[in-house]
């Protein structure tokens, strides 16, 4: 088995590079598990799974709490190791060590608590963990950060009035957008996954990400998995849907090819049945 590295964090240097026009259909998986389960003691997380997700594609992953999501999404992260199966990272067969490991390959998470520091500016938490610094002095270069940083948001269109806002005076909405552009506006993001970002969210800032989200999805350069309970949602915004449950996909078809009737008739199915 091979483990397919490569060298330094992720930055954020200046604008994405300019997107692959091939449609997802044809684009080459960022992805693919084959085979993956995770257990823990006597209980079963993941059996089986086969899931990928290819450049310039949005899936939209599905289920009842308890389905399994957050630990496949973990899996993904490299916080977990599967207990068996295969995973490819750009066609390579790849063992992701840790989160570190998977986010020197260009895999990004944005969960729910969007990990930033409320007290900070939102230049900072842009840059956090990553900040740039005069060398070998150990100065921030805030200047520059805060050119980046208006460059990150406006070149993704998210509109925050002044980039030395603290975190904490912004809406939810604009707190999830800073963590999504936190996350893609670097040279090195080829996966993201997000963990609900539109749970208890109003309907004006879940427009304002899946706007976001649109504009990422034109871009066409990293390959996005999408955790949601609002399958109307998923069903616009998403290329694929997967449905997760007891540990199993039970469902990958295109989004173009399926309803959200049809999506809560099989969620659903089993509490009728049982």
């Amino acid at each position: 088995m091979t483990t397919h590295e490569k060298g330094g964090a992720a930055r954020i240097p200046g604008p994405a590079t300019a997107p692959d026009t091939a449609s997802p259909d044809s684009a080459p998986d960022v992805i693919r598990v084959e085979h993956i389960g995770k257990r823990f003691g006597a209980v079963t997380a993941l059996r089986d799974i086969n899931l990928h997700v290819r450049r310039g594609e949005i899936l939209g992953l599905i289920g009842d709490n308890g389905a399994g999501k957050s630990t496949l999404i973990k899996t993904l992260t490299g916080f977990h190791r599967p207990d068996e199966g295969t995973l490819y990272f750009e066609g390579r067969e790849t063992v992701l060590r840790s989160v570190v490991h998977a986010r020197s390959l260009g895999v990004e998470t944005v969960f729910q608590d969007l990990a930033m520091i409320n007290d900070l500016p939102v230049y900072l938490n842009l840059f956090l963990n990553r900040e740039l610094t005069y060398r070998p002095l150990p100065f921030l270069k805030r200047s520059e950060m805060r050119r980046r940083a208006r460059e990150a948001l406006d070149s993704i269109g998210i509109s925050i009035p002044s980039v030395d806002t603290e975190v904490g005076r912004l809406s939810g909405g604009q707190r999830q957008a800073i963590a999504v552009a936190r996350s893609v506006y670097s040279d090195t993001t080829k996966l993201l996954l997000l963990d609900e970002p539109l749970a208890a969210m109003g309907a004006k800032e879940g427009g304002q990400i899946l706007r976001l989200l649109s504009r990422l999805k034109e871009r066409g350069d990293i390959a996005i998995v999408l955790i949601a309970h609002n399958y109307a949602q998923v069903v616009d915004i998403c290329d694929r849907v997967n449905l997760l449950q007891h540990g199993e996909i039970t469902f990958d078809r295109p989004s173009k090819e399926t309803s959200v009737g049809e999506l809560l008739e099989l969620v659903h199915a089993e509490y009728r049945t049982g």
